[in-house]
């Protein structure tokens, strides 16, 4: 055999391993998280008769250890032995400070939840010229300081905000705004309805489909206690009221 025919049976050789350990490689991958799926979701049933499950998972930073999402959106940390499992926040050290890995991902979360939700299901305040950021507010129309943001949005559309409300009425079917809600969302002119609400008029009882115990689970889900509830563009959320020069700050500075 010559030379060139031996360097090009060893270049053909070294393709042929190549292929061959991507290959394991990758199999090696797939049963290692098949497998801890598996023995999550084993115990994860047996601890909540079956209600919890896996979303999703990712390897994180830290060497053998997995970020969890359950169908809660509970995030937890396991190794991948799936013996061992903590919850709690994930931090990473930068040269420019540390930075909360676990905040990062739930912030997608709320993106992608939110992303979900048509924007006709929606009482939506645009501003008069350019917008320039998008939040969303889960709002109750009876609290205080619901109440209170909603007599900003005025200025806020002003400073190109566009603010997008979603439903949340703090007690669910047994607060006094569901019905309230409702009525809104019924409503032919819902940026009518809910400033009038708000304003604590008396609105003409309604009823149809409307998207309001969705929007309240949509809340929950996302971890909403209190209202008004202020989703940035990037998924961070904003509990409590803040003042429209504060907000505009916030939203337009991330």
């Amino acid at each position: 055999m010559s030379m060139n025919s031996a360097r090009r049976r060893l270049s053909q050789l070294a393709v042929v391993l190549g292929m061959a350990v991507t290959a394991v490689t990758q199999a090696q991958t797939d049963n290692w998280e098949t497998s801890l799926r598996e023995t999550i979701n084993t115990s994860l049933g047996a601890a909540s008769q079956g209600q919890l499950r896996v979303e999703s998972m990712r390897e994180t930073p830290m060497a053998n250890v997995v970020e969890v999402i359950l169908s809660s959106g509970e995030i937890l940390f396991a190794d991948k032995s799936g013996r061992f499992m903590i919850a709690g926040e994930m931090y990473m050290t930068r040269p420019e400070g540390l930075v909360n890995l676990t905040a990062e991902t739930r912030k997608g979360q709320v993106r992608d939840l939110l992303a979900g939700v048509p924007e006709e299901q929606m009482v939506i305040f645009e501003p008069e010229g350019e917008t320039r950021a998008t939040i969303s507010v889960f709002t109750d129309v009876d609290c205080t300081y619901c109440r209170r943001l909603h007599h900003d949005v005025e200025a806020i559309n002003a400073n190109g905000i566009r603010v997008r409300y979603l439903a949340y009425p703090r007690g669910g079917l047994d607060s006094t705004a569901y019905p309230k809600m409702i009525s809104v969302w019924c409503s032919d002119d819902r940026q009518r309805a809910i400033t009038q609400a708000k304003n604590g008029q008396n609105l003409p009882e309604r009823d149809c489909q409307n998207p309001v115990l969705n929007h309240h689970s949509l809340g929950n889900r996302i971890g909403i206690t209190g209202t008004p509830a202020i989703v940035l563009p990037d998924g961070t959320l904003i509990p409590g009221y803040m003042d429209v020069d504060r907000l505009t700050a916030t939203v337009l500075g991330q």
